[in-house]
């Protein structure tokens, strides 16, 4: 899949793997696991996984990661649009203490692109996902991009 080697080149060129990946296909989101956006605020306001709680990048805050989550061991899976934010999050998050930290492979680009749902801020379906700027957003190929 030419794609796929794509994000795959990109991933290793950004990222040093310091927080392990969890693939679209083996996340089956449940009440059990904490989903953080990782994203800016303009790109969750289009659309984001269900029950993912926005924690931003730029905005990231500590403390309000800590008062949320006070155990340790929760399952979190981190993402962005597609993967590396989160990576920088998810090594704050294993500096923080937390233990039981993934990283989306792909993150919310790859999420829609396997026909997965994503959900605007009604909680309603949505087929619009933020695709972060025109270079990046040649790797979301299904849904609308939206860029505003």
């Amino acid at each position: 899949m030419q794609s796929q080697s794509k994000l795959d080149k990109i991933l290793k060129n950004y990222n040093k793997e310091s927080v392990p990946y969890i693939q679209v296909a083996n996340l089956i989101p449940n009440d059990s696991i904490v989903l953080l956006d990782s994203r800016e605020a303009a790109e969750f306001n289009v659309s984001h996984i269900k029950n993912a709680i926005w924690v931003g990048y730029d905005t990231f805050n500590k403390d309000s990661i800590s008062k949320k989550i006070t155990n340790k061991n929760t399952p979190i899976v981190v993402y962005c649009s597609i993967g590396v934010r989160s990576e920088n999050i998810g090594e704050t998050l294993l500096k923080m203490g937390f233990t039981n930290v993934k990283n989306l492979y792909g993150g919310i680009f790859e999420w829609k692109n396997q026909d997965q749902p994503v959900y605007n801020l009604d909680q309603e379906k949505t087929e619009k996902v933020h695709a972060y700027n025109k270079h990046w957003g040649k790797l979301l190929k299904k849904g609308e991009k939206i860029y505003k």
